[in-house]
């Protein structure tokens, strides 16, 4: 299937919704950059497509180009269904957008996201983001995700959501690395201390065959 989709890109075609559509979420997710970016624009707007199990490259250039599929909706309530299943290549700056636009993300979704664009938000924007759905953040707490955002986090400002989060980093906490320093070896301490031993008696007899040459 790759090798068609190939050969039928490579052919000058473009993947419109008929052939995205018959390709499906799995084979797209095996398509390259080339293929990918064949996909007719348009043809996202109708398309069946679920990109959650393609990888992060993937879902980044589905995402971009959702984005400017559905950008003459991008004010209204509609936007936000029409973009998300692609919110899993949605950079933080996105995110926060949708937060200000109050769309109250169900925590499925929330669960998709980028790491890099999850631990971009800040308590406030996770809570402007999740809306009414703020209380289910406690039920998922213990996700690899979820727990990473967490520590990331000053605890007071967690505390703030009022969901009974904990694990943040406490206020005025600062981790301490005590230095760790070689300790001198006792040979070379013995060797410094035997030669000033001995320098009175080297310096005498120094002295002593001057005198007498």
């Amino acid at each position: 299937a790759a090798a068609m989709i190939n050969r039928y890109v490579s052919l000058g075609n473009r993947l419109t919704t008929p052939a995205l559509n018959a390709i499906g979420a799995t084979y797209v997710c095996l398509l390259n950059a080339t293929e990918l970016n064949a996909i007719d624009i348009d043809s996202l707007k109708t398309a069946a497509l679920d990109p959650s199990a393609c990888s992060q490259p993937t879902k980044d250039i589905l995402y971009n180009k959702a984005k400017r599929a559905f950008s003459d909706q991008h004010n209204s309530r509609a936007y936000y269904l029409l973009i998300k299943p692609y919110l899993g290549g949605a950079p933080g700056i996105d995110l926060k957008a949708l937060g200000k636009d109050r769309v109250n993300m169900d925590i499925e979704t929330f669960l998709k996201l980028r790491k890099d664009s999850l631990l971009d938000l800040t308590p406030t924007e996770v809570k402007d983001l999740l809306g009414v759905n703020l209380g289910q953040l406690k039920t998922v707490q213990n996700e690899s995700l979820v727990r990473e955002w967490i520590h990331s986090q000053k605890q007071s400002d967690l505390d703030k959501l009022n969901i009974g989060l904990s694990g943040g980093t406490p206020e005025g906490y600062i981790n301490f690395v005590t230095p760790k320093f070689q300790t001198p070896s006792s040979a070379p301490l013995g060797a410094v201390a035997m030669v000033f031993h001995l320098l009175p008696a080297l310096l005498l007899s120094f002295l002593m065959m001057f005198i007498f040459s």
